[in-house]
């Protein structure tokens, strides 16, 4: 985001995460500089200075805050252990990252050192990220003894435990009961081994929009949204491997919540499964503030979200595959690719069949292998070229990356132009400010000619050019239609 002191101003009155590390504000009352994420008084707009990094704040005199630390932001060697520990180290360690690859792994991942990760845990939650990760274990456990028929045995293991007698022992110090105690205290068992979880999301929510426009994108075999309910296979790695399996998304009968569903395949990975499906449904959007920046822009679907994306590297290979094309056909080259590459479920689930190939198994296809199934070659070698650098490494397509950084990597490679690279940080980056403004259906909403105009006209909507983005394609006879420049 370019630090210019509205749009500043504006994420600074949100509060909203995904600003945190990307600009630090300073206060001229009071000489103190903070992240965007304080939670301290605002200030007034001109009492505010904004800068692009904590050593041009501390250069022009301003002393960091000791409230919100700006010495954790990340991209200063740490992350926040309140408000960017939840979503970043916290959510790491959820997704297995920790039992997989131990704490050294968690701390290269966020670009800071183990010793520092550990001083940030035993900050904010009084224990070492082991011990977090523990925790989190039992938790899980607890909710599979009472909510599925699990044999105990099974539920230690899905819960990470590798030694049953350890597992036995811990449930009795944490909670005074023996497992079996905790299974008849349950609730009761669903019958097909599935556990159904819940999601707060805050209203305004459009469930039918977020659900038309995957619906639209649904590719056989892999996902399908039927009677309101959204189904798709998952794969995700574990400890040991991966997990595959399916997991379904609907509206709760209560209002402010989804329903989530995540089947007896996947209950080894369930915080890494929300995890996903928060990321998909967009349920930290912050609707009236985003409504307000938007204007009348916003005012026909205020509860409108930006859908993020089930996998990073998935997405901006589907991203790819629908260059210049329509959705359908992007819809249906993806279908051919997963069919013919997809990992197959051992237990297919109706219509579902297959997870998505990951980066390791596309890497390894020639060119002509892909084009074999209608891309075009130069695409095709596109699509290695990220699957090569994802597999490597060398990108990381999650929440939370440095943002400039990963578009100009995904820049670098051949056949991923602006269009591409914009959507990609709007829907797998989770960006707010993304603006494909090549897309020639936001030019059409805009009434507008040419992607320059285009991002004119967008100015006025930062830092959630994403979201008008999507109030953009919901327009009526207004469809996403890619980018002559990719």
């Amino acid at each position: 985001m370019r630090l210019d002191p509205t749009q500043c101003y504006r994420a600074l009155s949100s509060h909203d995460r995904r600003f945190d590390g990307r600009f630090f504000v300073g206060v001229t009352s009071t000489g103190i500089y903070c992240r965007p994420v304080c939670r301290a008084r605002r200030a007034r707009p001109d009492r505010c200075r904004f800068f692009a990094t904590a050593a041009r704040a501390e250069a022009d005199g301003f002393r960091p805050c000791l409230r919100c630390r700006p010495e954790l932001a990340p991209g200063n060697a740490a992350i926040d252990a309140g408000e960017r520990l939840a979503a970043a180290a916290a959510s790491l360690v959820e997704d297995g990252l920790l039992d997989r690859q131990g704490v050294d792994a968690v701390a290269a991942r966020l670009g800071i050192t183990a010793r520092h990760l550990r001083r940030v845990f035993e900050a904010e939650f009084g224990v070492s990220p082991i011990a977090f990760a523990q925790t989190q274990r039992l938790l899980l456990a607890k909710r599979l003894l009472a909510d599925t028929a699990l044999p105990v045995t099974e539920v230690a293991l899905a819960s990470g435990f590798t030694s049953l007698r350890r597992f036995n022992a811990l449930v009795r110090t944490r909670y005074g009961m023996t497992p079996l105690a905790l299974r008849s205290a349950g609730r009761g068992a669903r019958g097909d081994g599935a556990i159904d979880c819940t999601l707060r999301v805050m209203p305004p929510y459009d469930w039918a929009a977020i659900t038309t426009f995957l619906a639209t994108r649904a590719v056989q075999g892999l996902e399908e949204v039927r009677g309101g309910t959204v189904r798709r296979v998952l794969r995700l790695a574990r400890a040991a491997g991966s997990a595959a399996g399916v997991v379904e998304v609907g509206p709760a009968p209560k209002a402010g919540l989804l329903r989530v569903r995540v089947g007896p395949t996947l209950l080894g990975v369930v915080p890494a499964v929300l995890a996903r499906v928060k990321r998909v449904f967009d349920v930290t959007c912050r609707p009236q503030e985003i409504r307000r920046i938007l204007g009348g822009l916003g005012d026909g679907a205020p509860g409108l979200r930006v859908p993020g994306a089930f996998d990073g590297f998935e997405l901006a290979v589907r991203a790819v595959l629908g260059q210049q094309v329509s959705v359908r056909a992007a819809r249906m080259l993806t279908s051919r690719l997963v069919a013919a590459w997809g990992e197959p479920l051992e237990v297919p689930s109706g219509a579902l069949t297959h997870a998505f190939p990951d980066a390791e198994r596309v890497r390894r296809l020639r060119p002509h292998d892909v084009s074999g199934i209608g891309v075009p070659l130069a695409r095709a070698r596109t699509i290695i070229g990220i699957a090569q650098r994802v597999a490597e490494g060398r990108l990381v397509l999650e929440p939370g990356v440095p943002i400039t950084a990963t578009i100009g990597e995904l820049r670098a490679i051949p056949g991923v132009g602006e269009w591409t690279a914009e959507y990609i940080a709007m829907r797998a980056l989770g960006w707010p400010d993304a603006f494909p403004a090549g897309d020639l259906g936001v030019q059409r909403a805009l009434g507008v000619s040419s992607a320059r105009e285009a991002r004119a006209r967008a100015e006025a909507w930062r830092p959630w050019r994403a979201y008008a983005v999507m109030h953009l394609w919901h327009q009526p006879h207004v469809a996403p239609l890619r980018g002559a420049s990719d």
